[in-house]
């Protein structure tokens, strides 16, 4: 890909590209080099961390139900480590020159899972009908942007949007635009679809088994569309709810990958240490995973802006990452990451200050002992549980009343989607731009029940919500950082969230598990050309 094209893509995501046909013979290779002969074969052994609600990527998007999808369901496209698009179910797409119109040409010869063929009927169908009702995220976006989307054949799509929106050719990963079958979903409730116990894609490994906390199994699907793949003959994702117990079941081999999260960051260093391990902080670029509190604002104490600055002035995130997260992350100066696009490193920070905070609090005239407030675990771990330990403990020193509730996964989306909730850590992918994974969670038109990643703390700006539609519809890049810097200093004086860390994952993996990580979703994807080398 020439260089001017990869300039473009940065700076404005290809509407220099008017003519711009993306192939497979035109692309990098991947960043991770294959042996000359992968070998064929083998069971790989991974952790689900904890146990996914639900398979169907496009229905929910929580961090296992990706991880385990990923390999199920695919999308047009994939992402190299500098987000620049590869080929997947799209094997080449052209953006027309005002950026309105968007044709892809589809892969012929895929099959479903059932044996049905995949067309572009089932992509119009997944991102013009189902897509924009079930997927919390990408229906932002595409009931905002998009005017129509249509099969032209078989392996022809074209969508088209009412105005320019330059991220778009970011969203068509598997998590954020998976392929559902419209044979199997079209005219049904997608969410109590019996399909969706049975999940069926286009990717490289079929469902095989689900027995609830104890293991997932997917297996080779032997009439994948790439020729020769996938090498591997089966995957098995444990349930081990201990988090000692993991680490355990990876130092003896009984399984061979380790997720970030997966483990407690204390023991990280441990296991990165054993002999024929490797370690890997890439395949994370197109999420940049920055972590935050969520501050109900429809009540006291926190519908108080002075008392949500206290919050802020009392954490003190350089400790949080050093002695909680063990030197895997790093503070976050406000809503973007610091390694993503448009980010502004001039916003005001918030200082670890006790004294201010209770200064604040004395301000806001709120009893705020009057209001006793929950925190919402976040069932994520020992790393999130110490957070939860520390944040009760600093709030409760500035006079708050705080009681900490366990859930599981699935309680934890469905009470925080639907503002069930006082105060409650979380954590999100910005998705290589602001207006599609920063924008969604604080868009006042973006306050719905349903999700745990929309702005469910109810956050209401009319002039942030003004800044975002500025970034996110014009072509100009030195517009946009403009809009978006001015929205970087005002949701961090408001405390839209309270801003904690910058997420660093690693992946943990024995020596022999070769091609794992390879795209900007490292471990989401589709694992289709991971090998086991049996030397």
């Amino acid at each position: 890909m020439p260089s001017a094209t990869r300039r473009a893509l940065r700076s404005g995501y290809g509407f220099a590209l008017a003519a711009f046909i993306a192939t497979a013979a035109a692309l990098p290779a991947p960043a991770q080099a294959q042996t000359p002969t992968p070998v064929r074969g083998g069971t790989l052994s991974l952790i689900a961390q904890p146990e996914p609600p639900l398979l169907v990527s496009a229905i929910n998007s929580q961090g296992p139900t990706l991880y385990v999808a990923g390999k199920i369901y695919q999308g047009l496209l994939r992402y190299g480590p500098d987000l620049n698009p590869l080929p997947e179910l799209a094997k080449s797409w052209r953006i027309a020159p005002d950026g309105l119109t968007y044709t892809f040409e589809l892969e012929s010869g895929v099959k479903w899972h059932d044996g049905k063929p995949f067309t572009a009927a089932d992509a119009a169908f997944s991102i013009g009908t189902m897509l924009p009702e079930v997927h919390v995220r990408t229906r932002a976006v595409l009931n905002k942007y998009m005017a129509s989307v249509r099969a032209v054949g078989d392996h022809q799509l074209e969508i088209k949007l009412k105005e320019p929106f330059p991220p778009f050719i970011m969203m068509f990963e598997t998590g954020t635009m998976p392929m559902m079958p419209r044979h199997l979903y079209e005219g049904r409730d997608y969410r109590k679809n019996p399909a969706n116990q049975q999940p069926v894609g286009t990717g490289p490994f079929m469902f095989k088994e689900w027995k609830k906390g104890a293991y997932i199994k997917l297996v080779r699907n032997p009439d994948y569309w790439k020729k020769g793949l996938p090498y591997l003959d089966e995957l098995v994702f444990n349930v081990i709810p201990d988090s000692a117990s993991r680490a355990v079941a990876f130092e003896r081999g009984d399984v061979q990958v380790l997720r970030g999260g997966d483990v407690d960051n204390v023991d990280v260093k441990r296991l990165r240490a054993i002999p024929g391990v490797d370690y890997t902080t890439r395949g994370w670029e197109l999420f940049s995973p920055l972590a935050y509190i969520m501050l109900n604002q429809r009540k006291p104490p926190f519908d108080n802006l002075k008392v949500r600055q206290a919050v802020m002035h009392a954490l003190n995130r350089q400790l949080i990452a050093d002695n909680i997260f063990f030197g895997q992350g790093k503070p976050a100066t406000g809503p973007f990451a610091s390694a993503t696009r448009f980010y502004d490193r001039d916003t005001p920070v918030f200082e670890f200050n006790l004294k201010k905070a209770r200064a604040l609090i004395k301000e806001s005239g709120v009893e705020v002992g009057r209001y006793p407030v929950k925190i919402l675990a976040l069932p994520y771990g020992a790393n999130w549980e110490r957070l939860d330990e520390y944040v009760r403990q600093m709030l409760e020193g500035l006079g708050l009343k705080v009681s900490i509730e366990s859930t599981d996964a699935g309680g934890w989306a469905a009470r925080a989607g639907n503002w069930d909730f006082d105060i409650t850590t979380n954590f999100t992918y910005q998705y290589g731009d602001p207006a599609l994974g920063v924008e969604r969670l604080y868009r006042s038109n973006n306050i719905v029940k349903g999700s745990p990643f929309a702005n469910v703390q109810g956050y209401d700006s009319p002039k942030a919500d003004a800044l975002w539609q500025q970034g996110g519809a014009t072509l100009d890049a030195a517009e946009r950082q403009r809009a978006y810097s001015e929205l970087q200093k005002l949701l961090t004086q408001e405390v839209a969230n309270v801003y904690l860390l910058e997420l660093e994952f690693p992946t943990l993996s024995r020596a022999n598990v070769k091609n794992l990580v390879t795209t900007a979703i490292g471990l989401n994807e589709s694992f289709d050309k991971v090998y086991i080398d049996k030397k």
